[in-house]
């Protein structure tokens, strides 16, 4: 693999994985454009997804200390659970997160590739893109609210994120919209959105690990991998940055153009094709 296209690809992966713009989808679209296949096997997926994982890791690292130290604190002395449950913000999250997982996990280990598989179509993503765009829009119209996270909203948090499986989905937009939906604090949503990414991108790249113990890695030169990796996390940490500014500021409804351009662009042209 050439330096320059892992290079690209790992700046693609950092960007799409965080921006709503659904990252399986464009994918999907830039392997038809282009007639070649864009997947560069699992050693790479993993690399990349490390990167993705890791930018996440440096940019909430105070936010993520905070929440293990307070969950390990309830794991070591379970009777603090009554005296410190209902006013410790940050070891609820903990447990939140782990219920968000539940959604994601059922889905990611019982129909994902079926999903993905089925829409390999260009057309089929070009019309979830349209669905995007729909999802970010209702953003303009959601006035701020201040509701914090609770189990029920982690879980339906949690359901809108496996429904992102599907490519053209965009897995941010559609969790962030679910929790402003839901009556959440622009802060608390933003940050859970990405808190309740880590162990999903963590047990994605734990069974793409597992699928190279098998047998299945492939030899890729390692200086190609350096690259992929620090393209990933460092596009991915300023899109992280960017994201959240914008959205907890203005909303997420101005990706809803573009994702609706891509789209009606991708229904006319794959039509015809």
């Amino acid at each position: 693999m050439e330096l320059l296209e892992s290079f690209l690809l790992g700046i693609l992966q950092g960007i799409t994985e965080f921006l709503p713009v659904s990252s399986s989808g464009h994918l999907v679209l830039a392997q038809e454009l282009l007639n070649r296949n864009l997947e560069q096997g699992i050693t790479f997926e993993i690399v990349v997804h490390f990167g993705s994982l890791f930018s996440i890791l440096i940019y909430f690292r105070q936010r993520i200390a905070e929440i293990l130290s307070n969950f390990f604190k309830f794991i070591s002395k379970p009777a603090l659970y009554k005296s410190e449950w209902a006013n410790n913000y940050d070891a609820r999250i903990s447990f939140y997160i782990l219920l968000s997982m539940i959604p994601a996990g059922v889905i990611g280990f019982t129909l994902r590739s079926n999903l993905e598989e089925a829409f390999q179509s260009p057309i089929l993503v070009s019309a979830m893109l349209l669905v995007t765009g729909a999802i970010l829009f209702t953003n303009k119209f959601v006035l701020p609210k201040e509701g914090k996270v609770t189990p029920k909203n982690a879980f339906i948090m949690g359901i809108a994120q496996a429904a992102a499986m599907i490519p053209g989905i965009s897995r941010s937009g559609t969790t962030i919209t679910m929790g402003v939906l839901l009556g959440m604090k622009r802060e608390d949503v933003a940050d859970f959105s990405f808190l309740m990414l880590i162990p999903v991108l963590a047990g994605a790249t734990l069974v793409e690990l597992l699928d190279v113990f098998s047998g299945s890695a492939e030899d890729i030169v390692i200086s190609s991998l350096v690259v992929a990796f620090f393209a990933s996390l460092v596009s991915g940490y300023y899109a992280l940055k960017f994201l959240l500014k914008l959205f907890k500021q203005k909303g997420l409804h101005y990706f809803a153009y573009y994702c609706w351009t891509v789209g009606i662009l991708g229904l006319i042209y794959f039509s015809f094709k």
